[in-house]
């Protein structure tokens, strides 16, 4: 089975425009799990424009199936993760001021510094995954880091999708060809959406995470947020005789 993990980083976005508690952070959380969610997202940055660090621990008391936190292993970001012991940690390459996660790790260049880092979260107890393309090198020196899992990077797949959806696909069958070998599991996300995620689901062996928040919160706009969960589950919860 494939998760279904819910990015809030929106939310706290549009709570953030006006001040206050409205829209309320946490019970948005809980209704996302309420509604069918196996996950919750966030990605607090530097800047706290969306996410603040405060919200971390509250998150942390209500999310009852997997908490993840992504974000840029700073010092104060280690300190975060650390304190509050999430179910998995996603480490992402991102400087402070970029506006979304849109390149994954030169994990040959960085090796040495991942690997300190996924050692101090992994002796902590919390799963870690790394943010990466397809470049088959960088998947290959992601098994050096000893992380458990990597996130494939899907800006480029979900850019492909209406132009050819076999090659849009094809780098990331065999990225994953490779994670599966290396015995590295296989998460992913970015600008999926209930256009493409369906195929992507169905070609990529052993997918055992997507990370979804933009579109599902814009999704949500429209059909509300209940009715945009259940979408997304059965974008990812179908049979292969259904394909």
């Amino acid at each position: 089975m494939t998760r279904l993990s819910v990015n809030v980083n929106k939310i706290a976005t549009l709570r953030n425009a006006r001040g206050g508690n409205v829209p309320d952070l946490v019970q948005v959380a809980i209704n996302c799990e309420r509604f069918g969610a196996q996950g919750i997202t966030v990605h607090p940055r530097p800047d706290q424009r969306h996410i603040r660090y405060d919200d971390i621990p509250k998150l942390k008391n209500v999310v009852t199936t997997e908490f993840n936190i992504e974000g840029y292993p700073t010092a104060s970001f280690m300190d975060l993760v650390l304190a509050n012991k999430p179910h998995q940690v996603t480490l992402v390459p991102d400087p402070p001021d970029v506006l979304t996660s849109s390149a994954g790790w030169d994990t040959q260049k960085e090796g040495d510094f991942l690997r300190e880092v996924i050692t101090e979260f992994k002796n902590n107890g919390i799963r870690t995954s790394i943010f990466v393309d397809t470049e088959i090198r960088n998947i290959e020196h992601a098994a050096n880091t000893f992380t458990d899992r990597i996130e494939l990077y899907t800006g480029p797949y979900a850019e492909q999708f209406f132009k050819n959806q076999s090659a849009a696909i094809a780098p990331y069958i065999k990225a994953a060809a490779v994670a599966n070998d290396l015995g590295l599991g296989i998460n992913a996300g970015h600008d999926l959406d209930t256009n493409n995620l369906h195929f992507f689901r169905a070609n990529i062996e052993g997918l055992l995470e997507v990370s979804i928040g933009h579109a599902l919160i814009a999704d949500a706009l429209y059909f509300g947020l209940e009715k945009t969960i259940q979408n997304y589950l059965a974008e990812l919860n179908f049979s292969h005789q259904d394909i």
